[in-house]
Formats: structure tokens, C-alpha cells, sequence
């Protein structure tokens, strides 16, 4: 059977061109599955995980239809969860609108909001950013939602989790009722299917594969450890003797515990790998990315906030330094690798203590992770981390003797004793009738009068 391209979706020539610059020709699944539904002009609901295109998949139809609007108002936003995820969408419409006319602006908190404004002197058609920066600049009037025609949301569920609901539903009743919502998940969860229900109308929903099924492309491998300082000697045996380790994300489930490890590495391989998360700017994790995608350095250390849907391209390895206690968050990361019909490969350092998380991942999967021999040359470090070590017992703590038959405290004085009467139900018996709150409105206000 003959391939399909995107030349069969009638795409503008201007957007093909780009394409082909970038040697992209053919669709991925979910691209293919896409491209009807939301060209029809129905709201739309896809669940497809991290690597599968899913940016290209709501990109391509919305910029197929797009219009020039004079009046320099926004006729398309697309909301996502990070400022990361805004610099990396961003880019990719500016490549995609580079012969035409569109205005496309990126937005995120964390940046002076006065200098924001100043970008919609020009006008703006394409706006992306994050749910809170975009509501503050709406409230400020700074820009205008009530032209706008096509609304995306890109992965949702993890906003949600990031608590942005409030913003989100902020966001809807700013704009005309009339528009088009796209929306993209990598789960679907409870959450996710209550806003679908009170705020979308009827999507088509375009499924690629079961959530939480991992990509095929990607090797699953985990050893078992016996604490985190012994995780440190086996990342450098593997760093050290593995050569093909040349180009590795590692996971670690805290900020803390990510700086802790950057700087146990960085002893052991300097220059050679960098730490991001959410207490760091913005400006050095954007650097940090950058150095990392163009392999200046070897590695990066990070928390689940790089989780989400940033496309770095020929990542060989993902580690899961602590293994998540969420299931789906092993899904987002060992996403990571295996992208664009190249093979990867995760590895698990999993403790005692995690080897229940790894169970419920493999529950999850419907997939067992290869479990490897602890390798003999790897030296167990007894000394525990903070973290794992037992709660501290409470000095010199004042045990009490209980007599058989009575009580370890002498008995009250008949002057102490209280006799119980009940709370205030038990005294004054409920009413059979309702209560009229009008009624004891309008009397504690007659009172005060008098």
C-alpha cells in the first residue's frame, strides 16, 4: 500500500516546503489520525503520549485554515503546561509561518510582565503561553480572547495537575462561546473527562494507542540497589564502561535529591553534565537544554518538570535514578527516548522501598521491566541519605506503667470530676422543622437596632 504524505492533506505549499526543509514527508499515526477531524471544525480530543508528533498533529490543520486578522487580535491560542514547553512550541510555528504573514508571540510567568506587553503593540495572531501568564495579560486588557476561533490545550492532564484549573476555566469564559477546542492528553483521567464534559461540545476523540502503553521502540532494564549512595557508583560504573551512554536524561524525583546527585557527578565527570528543575532560572535551564541538545555536555539531571512533552532529539538513555510514585510519570519519561523510529533505552535503579512503584508501573504497562544482575565490580555504600534513614526515636521519652485491672493515673478529686451533659444537640433536642435563615436574618438585625 502506497504511503500517505502530507501533500495528500491539501497543506498550503508554503507549509510543505517547511516541512521538507525539515525532512519531514510522512505522518506520523496520530498526525494522520488528526488532520480530518480538526479540519472539519469539531472540537477534538486525542490521547497520545510524549513523542508521537503530537504538535504537528493539531499544528498543521489549524495553520492550514488560518486567516490574516487586521484587527491584531489573537484568532489562535495554544496553552501549555511550562515555559519550556512555550519556548519549544513557539519555535516550531515560527519555522512552520516563516513565508507567512502570522505574528506569533510566546508567553510565560517569570518575566517581567510590563516588557510582555509591549509584544502585542504590533498585533499577534498565534499566541501560545503558559494558563497563568496569558489570564493575568487578559485581565489587564493587555490582550483581547474574544476572537479567538480555535483554542488548543497540550497536555492537559498534566496542567491539571499543576494546579492550573482555575486559570484554565478563567481562560474559557473570557472567550467567544463560538470557537473550536483542541485538546491534547497523555492520559485520560477523571479530570480530564468533567472539564471535557461541562466545557467542550460533543469532541471526536482520537486515540493512538491505550493509555499508559509505552513505546514499543524502547528497552526497558532495571537493576536493584541498595540505596541511593550505591545508585551514585553504579551510574559512574555505567557512565564509565558504557560507551553507548553518550547522550542521557536522568530522572530523580526531587529537586533536592537532583542537586545532591549533580554534585556527586560532577566530581566524577567534570563539565560533563548539568542540572535543571523549577528553583532554577529560566535562562540557565533554557542554556542547560541547549547544551544538552547539541551534545556539549553528556547529561542532564533533572526532575519530572522535563517530563512533559520537550522534544530532544537522539536522547540514547533514560535513567529513572528514583522511580516515580506515580505510574504515569514513567511513561512521560522513558518518552524521552525512542522518538522519531529510533530505538532507546531506560534503565531502573529501584530500592526496596520502590520496587512496589515498579510493580504498579508494570501493572500499568501490562508489561514486565527486565530486571539485570547487580553488577559484583559495584561497591555497596552502607551510608543512607536522609531520606532513607529510619524516624528518629524521641529521647529520653517517659514510658508509663499501666497496672493490670485500673488506670496509670491516680483518680480524680470529687471537685474535678465533670459530669457529662452532652453537646449542644444532646441539651437542646434539634428542631423537626427547618430553620428560615431569613427569618434569624432579620431578627439578630432587629436586635441590633434596639
Amino acid at each position: 500500500m502506497e504511503k500517505i504524505t502530507f501533500a495528500d492533506f491539501d497543506l498550503p505549499e508554503k507549509i510543505l516546503d517547511v516541512l521538507a526543509d525539515s525532512n519531514l514527508f510522512e505522518p506520523t499515526p496520530i498526525q494522520e489520525k488528526s488532520l480530518k477531524p480538526i479540519l472539519s471544525g469539531r472540537d477534538v480530543m486525542g490521547i497520545a503520549q510524549t513523542g508521537t508528533g503530537k504538535t504537528l498533529a493539531y499544528l498543521l490543520p489549524v495553520l492550514k485554515t488560518w486567516k490574516y486578522n487586521k484587527n491584531g487580535n489573537p484568532t489562535v491560542v495554544i496553552l501549555v503546561p511550562t515555559r519550556e514547553l512555550v519556548v519549544q512550541v513557539t519555535e516550531i510555528v515560527k519555522n512552520l509561518t516563516q513565508n507567512l504573514t502570522a505574528r506569533v508571540i510566546g508567553i510565560y510567568g517569570g518575566v517581567n510582565i510590563k516588557t510582555q506587553k509591549l509584544m502585542f503593540d504590533d498585533g499577534c495572531d498565534i499566541l501560545i503561553g503558559t494558563p497563568g501568564r496569558i489570564m493575568d495579560l487578559a485581565i489587564d486588557n493587555a490582550i483581547s480572547l474574544k476572537e479567538v476561533q480555535k483554542l488548543i490545550v497540550d497536555e492537559f492532564d498534566e496542567m491539571l495537575n499543576l494546579g492550573f484549573k482555575a486559570q484554565l476555566v478563567n481562560i474559557f469564559t473570557m472567550m467567544r462561546e463560538k470557537r473550536q477546542n483542541i485538546l491534547f492528553s497523555a492520559t485520560m483521567t477523571e479530570a480530564v473527562d468533567e472539564v471535557l464534559e461541562e466545557y467542550f461540545a460533543n469532541p471526536v476523540e482520537i486515540s493512538l494507542a491505550k493509555s499508559g502503553t509505552p513505546l514499543e521502540k524502547i528497552e526497558q532494564l532495571a537493576y536493584k540497589v541498595e540505596n541511593f549512595n550505591t545508585k551514585i557508583n553504579l551510574l559512574e560504573h555505567l557512565l564509565k564502561t558504557e560507551e553507548d551512554f553518550s547522550k542521557v536524561l536522568i530522572f530523580c524525583n526531587n529537586k533536592r535529591h537532583a542537586d545532591y546527585l549533580y554534585t556527586k557527578i560532577e566530581e566524577l565527570f567534570p563539565d560533563e553534565f548539568d542540572v535543571i528543575h523549577s528553583n532554577k532560572s529560566q535562562n540557565y535551564r533554557l542554556n542547560a537544554m541547549r547544551s544538552f541538545e547539541k551534545q556539549e555536555i553528556r547529561g542532564l539531571i533533572t526532575t519530572d518538570i522535563m517530563a512533559r512533552g520537550l522534544d530532544i532529539s537522539d536522547i540514547t538513555h533514560v535513567i529513572n535514578f528514583e522511580i516515580p510514585e506515580i505510574p504515569e510519570q514513567y511513561i512521560h519519561r522513558i518518552g524521552r527516548t525512542g522518538r522519531a523510529d529510533k530505538n532507546g533505552i531506560s534503565v531502573s535503579f529501584v530500592t526496596k522501598k520502590e520496587e512496589t512503584h515498579l510493580l504498579d508501573i508494570e501493572l500499568l504497562m501490562d508489561k514486565s521491566v527486565t530486571v539485570l544482575e547487580f553488577p559484583a565490580e559495584v561497591k555497596i555504600n552502607p551510608v543512607k541519605i536522609a531520606s532513607e534513614k529510619e524516624e528518629i526515636v524521641m529521647k529520653n521519652a517517659h514510658i508509663v506503667k499501666i497496672e493490670p485491672g485500673g488506670g496509670a493515673f491516680n483518680e480524680k478529686k470529687d471537685k474535678n470530676k465533670k459530669e457529662n451533659w452532652g453537646g449542644p444537640t444532646k441539651r437542646n433536642p434539634p428542631k423537626t422543622k427547618g430553620v428560615n435563615r431569613g427569618q434569624q436574618k432579620a431578627k439578630a438585625k432587629a436586635r441590633k437596632k434596639k
